[in-house]
């Protein structure tokens, strides 16, 4: 591969480099010392993070994404995350929709959804939601879901014509075994509140609810799930624990942000994945490059929908 090649002629470079350095350790010249102790300092960071892009294009860890071979997860459990974005009222609304479709979808597999967490706004749209989904292999069949979900069609909460664009991101992650990350209790911040929602009095007159803060990388989880609060606590840590170490893989990814010449293409978050033109009747994928023309049956989530599952995980397993 032509790129690992180049990865590697980098980190050859840097060792180098690093070698020739060493001889200003002896150096009587204050300055000179110094400033080649920093730019040891950034060669050694530079070659760590060389060898860890090779080691996960290689296959010997992540590969920008969780696989069923990586032994700090479960493939059969997949830790979701639903927010709306731009678009105020809209994007919650088809928020609501997606949540909607990975419920029906789950339903027809034969899945179990459990919901977290959920913040929702006065006419049934939703700001954001969390939940839990276990099946065979469902982390692998749902990881290509995360990112920026466009909606383009006519608002719900208008009366006129007017096309409105909005966006819902979606976070895929898998659960990860304690083992996998060491967090240290003096980086959590962790604070009770009641739950709002159906539950009864007990869900919200009791502090039920738990919000954790790490405060290293200003990760904030919520989990308002059960009526016990340490086992609100126990599932909160998991999802904290899940979106550290998806965290710590995507830093590894980026580690050769400063050598974009040699870069290849890492599908961000932040870009949007897909579009649901409704006027249109048609859902794009954009990493693909391919759409349906029968969106209204795939956000029914039954077999329309596990179809663009499985030519998604196809197309993308032979672009890569």
């Amino acid at each position: 591969m032509e790129y690992v090649e180049t990865l590697k002629k980098q980190l050859n470079e840097a060792k180098e480099r690093l070698k020739d350095l060493e001889k200003y350790n002896n150096s009587t010249d204050i300055e000179i010392k110094k400033i080649a102790q920093i730019e040891s300092n950034d060669l050694k960071a530079l070659i760590e993070n060389l060898q860890k892009t090779i080691d996960a294009i290689q296959g010997k860890s992540a590969k920008g994404s969780f696989n069923s071979s990586d032994s700090n997860i479960n493939p059969n459990v997949a830790l979701v995350e639903i927010r709306a974005g731009a678009g105020g009222d809209e994007a919650g609304l088809f928020a609501q929709d997606l949540y909607r479709m990975y419920q029906k979808f789950c339903s027809f597999m034969g899945f179990s959804l459990e919901q977290n967490d959920i913040n929702e706004g006065g006419i049934g749209n939703i700001k954001s939601v969390s939940f839990e989904i276990k099946g065979p292999n469902v982390y692998n069949l749902l990881l290509n879901e995360s990112g920026v979900h466009r909606v383009q069609r006519v608002p719900k909460t208008e009366s006129g014509g007017r096309i409105h664009t909005s966006t819902v991101s979606v976070a895929v992650l898998p659960k990860v075994k304690k083992v996998a990350l060491n967090i240290q209790p003096n980086d959590l911040e962790i604070t009770t509140m009641k739950s709002g929602g159906a539950g009864g009095q007990n869900v919200n007159k009791v502090e039920t609810a738990v919000r954790i803060l790490h405060r290293p990388t200003g990760t904030v989880v919520t989990c308002s799930k059960e009526r016990s609060q340490p086992r609100n606590k126990e599932i909160a840590m998991d999802i904290l624990r899940s979106r550290l170490y998806s965290l710590e893989l995507e830093k590894q990814k980026k580690g050769l942000d400063s050598l974009r010449s040699a870069q290849v293409g890492t599908m961000e978050r932040s870009e949007k994945i897909k579009t649901y033109n409704f006027p249109q009747n048609r859902l794009t994928d954009h990493r693909i490059g391919k759409s349906w023309h029968n969106l209204e049956d795939i956000l029914e989530g039954g077999s329309a929908f596990k179809k663009v599952l499985d030519e998604t995980i196809k197309l993308m397993s032979e672009n890569k």
